[in-house]
């Protein structure tokens, strides 16, 4: 038996309804498109219309129209709803369009065929939904015919769930603040409020100076920077670091009782020390209360020290300004200390050439037994030059004598042993300055070796001024480095208690803490999103 479908024509408006839809359903529907429903292939085939083929300038009209991807398949979801039986998506266009429904209308479409149902009163060759009062308002697969007033209930329930879930992410997103961020803000206020043990704080500055010398100038860079912070900059820098260091803490403990101040039971747990604290964990607790910072600018060594009492912190405060002293002595003194002892060594040594020299001047004098063998060596060459004018003197009597043709023969023998006696005392002179005495030296070897130790001791005489002008530099240059420590803030013990800053402590911490479950929650939503992708 065969059931031919009954086809009856509407004048629906392109881009209306036919009744009042809600827009919220409207809406949810184009968001959601409707499920097509299973249509067996027996009805499917049973409903199809059957006439003649398409009509070749129709299709070609739809094609013309630019019709998208998405609007062809919904005409072709709502043939199939309809039970036509279609070749392609413009012939579903075509044969709806020839029953009067509007394809890309679908609350009038869905309108079209729930006023039809309701109209022919009878069985649908279509499959039926079964209505469902609690089904929201256009859920896909369950459309039934409702009243204005179901209509309203079912656009109520759903504004009220929607205000539920809002309500509940809220509530859930105040309970995640408050456990947190607010709880362990409260926790970190109540510390700081009543718990934290007040603690004082000495605050001293000091600055380190280099001593000055009127009769040393620096040359170069380094008298540039004569008198200026940038000359003790490194020594304050070294200072800085010893006061921070583990040494000034162990010195700290054995003088005043670091650890044991520290482990005392009136001390909060968290500040308090257990009382076989190691180093480690003194030296913690030391870098906390013992703040130590240098300013460049200015050259100045800012130290604050923190204590449950003001007096145990000026007493802290007093025996590190102690140790700074100290340390700043100890920068130099050894370069002094080397610098004095090699300028007084090389001025001994030149001292104790000189007096050797001296000593082998003495004995060469002593030798000669003579006071200035350059004296007696003079006179006897004055000597020699008087007997040598006679000497000349007399040849020239002799040659005068001589020139005569009958010349006087007594005295040309008297002038001849004139000039032999100046000969003979010429030579014997002569002799005293190159014989030999009884160790084989002569007087002119001796004059020599005398000249030399003279001149050697003169020498060593040079030296040693110079070696004592050398020692008083270094004494000056030593002096001239001295560091001194100059104190600009006294440490004073303070009367009442510096911290806990609560107010400021607390502040900071719930800002910390809301900063951390910010950046958590960031990253769960990235990391939720990404996977969801």
């Amino acid at each position: 038996m065969t059931i031919k479908p009954r086809v009856r024509k509407f004048r629906i408006r392109r881009g209306g309804s036919l009744g009042s839809a809600d827009p919220t359903s409207e809406t949810s529907m184009q968001d959601n498109p409707p499920e097509t429903p299973e249509v067996p292939e027996s009805e499917s085939r049973a409903i199809a219309p059957r006439g003649d083929p398409l009509p070749q300038n129709a299709m070609d009209a739809i094609r013309q129209e630019g019709l998208t991807g998405r609007q062809l398949r919904m005409g072709r979801r709502i043939a199939q709803k309809h039970g036509l039986a279609v070749t392609s998506d413009y012939d579903a266009v075509l044969k709806l369009r020839e029953r009067g429904i509007d394809p890309f209308d679908r609350a009038g479409v869905l309108e079209l065929v729930i006023s039809s149902a309701k109209a022919e009163n009878g069985p649908s060759n279509l499959p039926q939904t079964v209505p469902h009062k609690s089904t929201p308002l256009g859920r896909v697969g369950q459309h039934t015919a409702m009243s204005a007033e179901e209509r309203a209930r079912e656009i109520t329930n759903i504004q009220r769930d929607i205000a539920r879930r809002r309500r509940r992410k809220l509530a859930l997103l105040f309970m995640r603040l408050a456990v947190f961020v607010l709880l362990p803000t409260l926790l970190t206020g109540y510390y700081f409020f009543r718990i934290a043990t007040p603690m004082y704080a000495t605050k001293t500055e000091f600055v380190i100076q280099q001593a000055s010398s009127g009769g040393a100038t620096g040359g170069g860079l380094g008298g540039l920077f004569q008198g200026t912070s940038m000359a003790t900059q490194q020594d304050s820098i070294t200072v800085q670091s010893y006061l921070a260091s583990r040494s000034a803490m162990i010195r700290l403990d054995e003088d005043h009782g670091f650890k044991a101040h520290f482990s005392d039971p009136k001390i909060d747990p968290i500040q308090r020390l257990d009382a076989d604290a190691s180093n480690e964990q003194a030296f913690k607790a030391y870098s906390k209360n013992v703040r130590v910072s240098y300013d460049p600018t200015e050259g100045i060594v800012r130290m604050e020290v923190i204590a449950s009492d003001p007096d145990t912190s000026q007493a802290f405060s007093e025996a590190l300004v102690g140790y700074a002293e100290e340390q700043v002595d100890q920068l130099t003194s050894r370069m002094r200390t080397d610098q004095n002892s090699s300028a007084e060594q090389i001025y001994q040594e030149a001292e104790a050439r000189r007096e050797d020299a001296l000593a082998e001047l003495l004995r060469i004098q002593n030798e000669l037994e003579v006071l200035n063998p350059e004296g007696e060596i003079s006179a006897v060459m004055s000597q020699i030059g008087g007997l040598e004018a006679d000497k000349q003197q007399k040849e020239l009597e002799l040659a005068t004598l001589k020139s005569v043709s009958e010349p006087n023969q007594a005295r040309v023998n008297g002038v001849e042993q004139d000039i032999a006696r100046l000969d003979s005392f010429i030579t014997q002179l002569r002799g005293q300055l190159t014989e030999k005495n009884n160790d084989g030296s002569t007087l002119a070897a001796k004059t020599t070796e005398l000249r030399l130790a003279e001149e050697n001791y003169q020498f060593q005489t040079g030296m040693v001024q110079q070696a004592l002008s050398m020692r008083e530099s270094a004494r000056q240059e030593a002096d001239r480095q001295v560091r001194y420590l100059s104190m600009g803030v006294e440490p004073v013990a303070p009367d009442e208690a510096t911290y806990p800053r609560a107010f400021e402590s607390t502040l900071v911490s719930l800002l910390i803490f809301a900063g951390i479950y910010l950046m958590i929650s960031l990253t769960v939503s990235i990391l939720r999103e990404q996977v969801s992708s």
